[in-house]
């Protein structure tokens, strides 16, 4: 087992503090393929095998919760990863409520339906 202080190379906190558990993150795929084709180096740190699963892992829109949970490791380790990623370019993060605006829109309805519904529980 390697010690997440390993992984993330001893940083305890993000770089970022937007990455929220329900912000979705995508592969900038161009910037990826080169990335990995050029070997194990990209930019000023190198890619670890977490980079490179969570690269793949991101091929497909995926919050960062599941992309922790996927690696199995600490949302805060995660996150210092992710973070990387998208300083590299190799990864878009987008806010939850910009991927809801891109579906069609917020139904501000629907939210005031849950939100009393949560209400009278």
């Amino acid at each position: 087992m390697v010690r997440p202080y390993t992984i993330t190379r001893g940083r305890t906190a993000p770089d970022r503090d937007d990455l929220t558990l329900i912000t979705v993150l995508t592969t900038a795929e161009d910037e990826a393929a080169r990335a990995l084709a050029r070997g194990s180096r990209a930019g000023a740190r190198g890619l670890q095998p977490e980079h490179r699963i969570i690269l793949d892992r991101c091929r497909r829109p995926a919050a960062v919760a599941e992309v922790a949970a996927g690696l199995d490791l600490p949302v805060s380790v995660t996150k210092i990863l992710l973070g990387d990623l998208v300083a590299l370019g190799l990864l878009r993060a987008r806010a939850p409520l910009s991927v809801a605006r891109a579906a069609g829109g917020v139904d501000l309805g629907l939210l005031t339906a849950v939100r009393e519904g949560l209400r009278r529980l």
